[in-house]
């Protein structure tokens, strides 16, 4: 039975491995990716910036990070997708890979031999793209939207350092989030999901308009839909619980073909409904991992069917067996 957790302290600052501790040196990300200059400017207190309200100075920038950082120098984005904050995104990874290296002996397992399942790569690729270039781990990547499929394995195919670290498959139900993914015969260490946040466009929206309130822009009735991404990247019936629900009532049925369950989870008010949902299907561990950036607290919160015994079991087979 898992075990039941009380709300999480506050952590201040990104993970120790992070790359992204310091404040962005502009210079250095221009000169890895030039066409970022024409975003940037002084600010009122005289330091660097770009505004974070324009979609394309933040692709701009987010293209810059991966140069700069993880020598992925071809990466772009169809008009209107998710444009993900990269520093909690490598955040969550590095958090995930503390939680496999607590079962293999306090090291942190790199390379080839440890598979990821990702629920929702998105045309972004985000993923799959830093646990790659970071720890070398391979990824299975889930996707409904054909369009954002065919950009994230265009990212892989155009960037050599990526080759071999994305296996994408189409989603070919819109209800499902874990069945008809894996193989019967096929494993994976963990997963990763950022799930859709909110219930309704209308909800979206008024996320949209609050974040544009929250950096003193201008505020209209319908935000620009590419400030966040495409509507299956942001909201779904029932909103983020509905489908953490459903990943966590499908993942019982895999309990022997993954050692993590995995997502982010937005609201820190939803997390006694899920710590119930994953204690109703048996889980065996739970871990709810707390994360910060400047003001932003996040959090992911991970379950796994096996004992600490059977974990350190699998870390020993899969790292040994695999490569």
């Amino acid at each position: 039975m898992a075990q039941k957790k009380q709300f999480p302290p506050v952590k201040s600052g990104l993970h120790p491995r992070n790359l992204h501790r310091e404040r962005y040196d502009f210079p250095a990300l221009i000169a890895s990716h030039p066409a970022l200059a024409a975003h940037v400017f002084n600010n009122a207190y005289g330091d660097a910036s770009i505004d974070f309200a324009d979609p394309a100075a933040v692709k701009a920038l987010n293209a810059a990070l991966l140069a700069h950082f993880y020598g992925i120098a071809a990466w772009d984005l169809p008009p209107g997708y998710l444009c993900p904050p990269i520093p909690g995104r490598a955040d969550y990874l590095h958090n995930m890979a503390d939680l496999l290296a607590a079962s293999n002996q306090g090291e942190i397992p790199r390379g080839n031999a440890v598979r990821v399942l990702d629920v929702g790569v998105g045309a972004n690729a985000i993923y799959p793209m830093l646990g790659r270039a970071i720890y070398g781990w391979q990824f299975v990547g889930t996707e409904i939207d054909a369009v954002a499929a065919k950009n994230a394995e265009k990212i892989f195919a155009d960037n050599p350092a990526l080759a071999g670290g994305l296996d994408l498959r189409l989603q070919q139900r819109q209800g499902d989030v874990l069945q008809n993914v894996l193989y019967a015969d096929e494993y994976v260490d963990f997963s990763v999901c950022n799930p859709p946040f909110h219930a309704s466009a209308e909800e979206s929206a008024a996320g949209s308009r609050r974040k544009l309130r929250n950096i003193g822009k201008p505020v209209t009735e319908k935000p620009l839909l590419n400030f966040e991404g495409h509507s299956h990247e942001l909201w779904c019936e029932g909103g983020e619980v509905e489908f953490i629900r459903r990943m966590i009532r499908q993942s019982e049925p895999l309990a022997g073909n993954c050692l993590w369950f995995s997502t982010l989870v937005s609201k820190l008010d939803n997390l006694p409904l899920i710590y119930a949902e994953i204690e109703a299907i048996g889980a065996r561990s739970l871990r709810t991992l707390d994360m910060a950036q400047g003001q932003k607290i996040s959090r992911a919160v991970a379950w796994s069917f096996h004992t600490l015994a059977e974990q350190a079991g699998w870390c020993e087979r899969a790292f040994q067996s695999r490569g």
